[in-house]
């Protein structure tokens, strides 16, 4: 075992670890060559083939194997085996000696596939050493949703990964993320759709989702012509967490507040919503039922822990608007309860941070449209207050948009990793002015690592309690 990590083996995670073994043997009993072909030479090529579950895995492996297998858990979208974040990324490390490989998560359920993600890419990891062999080394990369699972995975991979590069993660875990998008759900219904009766969570088809988000979409298109409106777009994008830079624009200055209330709505204008909608429809078919709630949020209290406080104030000012007021009407409106079960369902399937078992390097842009930089703060927390916080580092690229890293990025980031597995130590590796040598130098397609601190994620949720009931 590499130095620096750690094995915990509560009666818990041996439970979950048997039952990964058991799916591992499952895997290895299709997919394991025959024992003539495990006398020849480690495969080498594009390899494919199908878990127990019906996933389906993809591998790449270069002619000069350097012995390093690079397991990849891909984002949320379509259930598709994917091995590598972009094309490009997989031709540089292909270049670079390295093994490839991910599976698809199983395909018979939701687009948020963490029900099966984890089990899956254990499995994949099985299945593709059975044909190439034992890696000298195995490293977890993932990016968005997968970027959620890759935490998993570093929180479970005792001894069979090594390391894990996150990019773009969602680490908050899915209730976070459903609640504050529900925070800024419900404030575009209920100051800018007054007295509709806007349906934001239970959706049954994915049809009723697309209609929801339709509707607040059109809602914000409408409120942007006035300073009204955009005081309360500004509202709502702050409990959104969503950035005032966005792409092909330059960052507005601190305290223009219009400007930066401008790039918030560019996101809005780009289909956020649609994502949005999409997503929770998504996660409620995976655990079962809504998981969030905001019936016992105090709305004044958590624009006071936004770092967009100071902009709300000063345009709903300049717009003529009681801000207090409309707080008050949030929270005395704030109604939406969880369901109990779809609750515990998330904590178990879609959260992270509850440990780590091998070092994680976590990557992340600073103006993520989709899934907010603020989600590093939270899950950083979480992992200092399990006690592992030494084997955690996070790195920021300075960019706009959503998983937006070059390839030099990408691979830099890969070193810094290896070099903390190798050594035991993270040293300078991860400081952000190393990151930006070691990218710059690749001369590939450039690089732009900073010192940054995200700030808390806007949520107000800290307690483990929740109303229940609808």
């Amino acid at each position: 075992m590499p130095a620096g990590t750690r094995t915990r083996i509560p009666r818990a995670r041996l439970r979950i670890a048997l039952t990964v073994l058991v799916t591992l043997a499952s895997a290895a009993l299709t997919a394991a060559p025959s024992p003539a072909a495990q006398a020849d030479a480690p495969a080498a090529g594009h390899l494919t083939g199908t878990l127990s579950d019906g996933a389906t895995w993809i591998a790449d492996v270069p002619d000069h194997w350097n012995g390093t297998l690079l397991l990849f858990s891909h984002g949320f979208g379509p259930t598709v085996a994917a091995d590598a974040p972009t094309a490009a990324v997989r031709t540089e490390l292909l270049a670079e000696g390295y093994a490839m490989a991910g599976s698809s998560y199983d395909p018979h359920g939701s687009m948020w596939a963490l029900n099966s993600a984890e089990r899956d890419q254990f499995a994949t990891l099985g299945a593709v050493t059975a044909k190439i062999g034992t890696p000298r080394r195995t490293l977890a990369i993932g990016q968005s949703m997968g970027g959620l699972v890759n935490a998993q995975l570093a929180r479970d991979g005792g001894g069979r990964i090594d390391g894990a590069l996150g990019q773009c993660g969602l680490v908050a875990g899915g209730t976070d993320l459903d609640n504050y998008q529900l925070d800024a759900e419900y404030t575009i219904a209920r100051l800018l759709l007054p007295g509709q009766d806007v349906k934001l969570v239970r959706f049954g088809t994915s049809a009723e989702a697309s209609a929801t988000a339709d509707l607040l979409t059109k809602a914000v298109t409408a409120a942007q012509s006035t300073p009204q409106g955009r005081a309360r777009v500004a509202l709502a994008a702050a409990f959104l967490n969503l950035p005032a830079w966005s792409p092909g624009k330059d960052r507005p200055a601190a305290t223009d507040w219009a400007g930066q209330e401008a790039q918030q709505y560019d996101w809005f204008a780009q289909g956020i919503l649609s994502f949005v909608e999409g997503g929770r429809y998504a996660i409620e078919q995976s655990v079962g039922g809504n998981n969030s709630w905001n019936r016992g949020v105090d709305y004044a209290r958590l624009l006071a822990g936004s770092e967009h406080a100071s902009q709300v104030h000063a345009l709903y000012r300049a717009a003529g608007l009681d801000l207090r007021a409309e707080l008050r009407t949030l929270t005395e409106g704030a109604t939406i309860t969880a369901d109990p079960a779809a609750v515990r369902t998330a904590r178990r399937t879609s959260s992270a941070g509850q440990g780590l078992e091998v070092p994680l390097l976590d990557v992340h842009t600073t103006a993520d449209n989709l899934v907010p930089v603020q989600q590093e703060n939270r899950f950083a927390a979480r992992v200092r207050a399990s006690g592992d916080g030494a084997l955690l580092r996070q790195a920021y690229v300075e960019r706009q948009g959503h998983c937006a890293f070059t390839t030099a990025e990408t691979v830099a980031a890969l070193h810094a990793l290896e070099h903390r597995v190798s050594t035991g130590h993270w040293d300078d590796a991860a400081t952000p002015a190393a990151l930006q040598r070691s990218a710059t130098a690749l001369g590939l397609d450039g690089a732009a690592y900073v010192p940054y601190r995200p700030a808390r994620l806007t949520v107000g949720r800290d307690r483990p309690a929740y109303p229940t009931g609808r």
